[in-house]
This record gives C-alpha cells, sequence and structure tokens, in this order.
C-alpha cells in the first residue's frame, strides 16, 4: 500500500499562500485554525525561502505517542487522523509536534482550549455520516479519488501530495535537472557540458 506524505520544493514557493487559502476553503475550519500556513526564512535576504507546512503525517508521529486518549491514530496508508469526541483539549499533541501541525481554537488552560484540529490530508475522519464529517474534518477527497485541494491548487507545483515514492521520484528529477545544460541553463555557451550548473564567478 502506497505511504501518503507531503513535500514542499522550497524552490518553488512563491510565498502566493494558494494552498492556505484553498485548504480554508475545502475544509471551512473554525475562525482562528489555521491548518496549513506558509514560513518564510531569512525575510528580505538574498537567501530567502519559502516553505508550505502543515501536518507531515510522520511515519512515527510522536503526537501519537503523547496523546492520553488516543485521539490520534495513523491509517494503513501514513495519514494520522483525530476523533475529536475524544479529544480533551490538553495540548499535549501541540508541544509534541514539530511542525506546530495541531491547533486549538482557544489559547485557554487545560481543557479549556477547544477540540484539537490539524491537517488531515484531505481525509475526513471518523463519523457516521458524511454530513457529520465534513462538519468535524472538512473535505474527504482521499475517497473521491482526489489530491488534497492545497497541492492541486499550488500554481507552481511547490507542494507535492501523494505516494511518498513518487513524490521522491518527482523531486529527485527536479534536484538532477536544475541547472543542467537541458534544463534551465541551455543555450549557455561558457557552460561546461559536463557540470550541472555553470559556475558565473568563473573567469575566461
Amino acid at each position: 500500500m502506497a505511504t501518503m506524505k507531503f513535500m514542499c520544493d522550497a524552490e518553488r514557493c512563491i510565498e502566493c499562500n494558494g494552498c492556505v487559502t484553498a485548504c480554508k476553503n475545502a475544509n471551512e475550519v473554525e475562525w482562528g485554525i489555521q491548518r496549513r500556513r506558509v514560513v518564510t526564512l531569512d525575510d528580505g535576504e538574498p537567501s530567502e525561502v519559502s516553505i508550505s507546512v502543515a501536518c507531515m503525517h510522520c511515519d512515527d508521529a510522536p503526537c501519537i505517542a503523547v496523546c492520553p486518549t488516543e485521539t490520534l491514530y495513523q491509517r494503513d496508508d501514513g495519514i494520522v487522523l483525530h476523533d475529536k469526541d475524544l479529544c480533551i483539549g490538553c495540548g499535549y499533541c501541540l508541544y509534541a509536534c514539530p511542525f506546530g501541525a495541531p491547533q486549538f481554537p482557544q489559547q485557554s488552560a487545560f481543557g479549556e482550549r477547544g477540540k484539537m484540529d490539524k491537517c488531515t490530508f484531505c481525509a475526513g475522519g471518523p463519523a457516521d455520516s458524511k454530513e457529520e464529517e465534513y462538519a468535524k474534518y472538512g473535505a474527504n477527497r482521499i475517497d473521491e479519488g482526489k489530491l488534497p485541494l492545497c497541492a492541486e491548487m499550488c500554481s507552481t507545483k511547490a507542494l507535492l501530495a501523494g505516494d511518498a515514492q513518487e513524490i521522491a521520484d518527482i523531486f529527485r528529477q527536479r534536484v538532477v535537472r536544475r541547472g543542467h545544460e537541458d534544463g534551465g541553463w541551455s543555450g549557455n555557451p561558457r557552460a561546461d557540458a559536463d557540470s550541472l550548473a555553470y559556475d558565473a564567478t568563473q573567469q575566461g
């Protein structure tokens, strides 16, 4: 069975926040909840880079390990989901997650911050009906044979979602072709045909 993963190609992300908007529109989450966000590092510097961040659906998810009520669980395809009926709002998952994926509607004390919410990879969650599932967890596009809307709406295809092996193959091809003679630097008469990229600092 495929293992579902997200991956953001930082070299392609243009910080348009289209993924954030797509996620909010698809899932109609509560006010204050932001399942996906774009983080920019070294803002304004030549080394500036942006990356789209949400739940990464870790293989060995720390949020699952610390949850005292077993709210969080992992499907066979690797997607990490949560059962809102079991959540007590303790916030342990938020402290354990290195990506800050778990969100709470209120910033209150233990047990008063509301039910945890996070990215579901557009796979819904446990519910008795489709209407209840959408109300609690948002869209279930995976059951419809679709990918998460954030990845489908990414204008530069920086955000990839799907089978981990296929995503790794796509990214590997991108990395190999960056700066290659038949890639973005093609036609440069000074480029060495045996090198993957032309060093513009070289003279002669």
